[in-house]
């Protein structure tokens, strides 16, 4: 195995596990982990709208590494077999 599979590998499965964990707190509809875990640190509406744009960004950002991992993936091996 090459350094660059083993690494398009590692950042394929940090990402889809980082990509799950971070879908989940998001709030859906005022109930959700995001929404006690922002009430717990902070008590104004403010706070809460802070910590649901920076859960947007990390998801956006774990959504690109794990399409661009699939992507180099894709090129890399396009048949779908590793030989080794």
């Amino acid at each position: 195995m090459n350094p660059l599979l083993i690494l398009m590998l590692i950042l394929l499965v940090i990402s889809g596990i980082g990509l799950i964990i971070f879908i989940l707190l998001h709030s859906g509809k005022g109930t959700g982990i995001s929404d006690m875990i922002a009430s717990s640190v902070f008590s104004t509406q403010t706070g809460t709208s802070i910590v649901e744009k920076n859960l947007d960004r990390i998801t956006i950002i774990f959504a690109i590494i794990f399409i661009v991992s699939l992507l180099v993936l894709m090129v890399i091996y396009p048949q779908g077999s590793i030989s080794r």
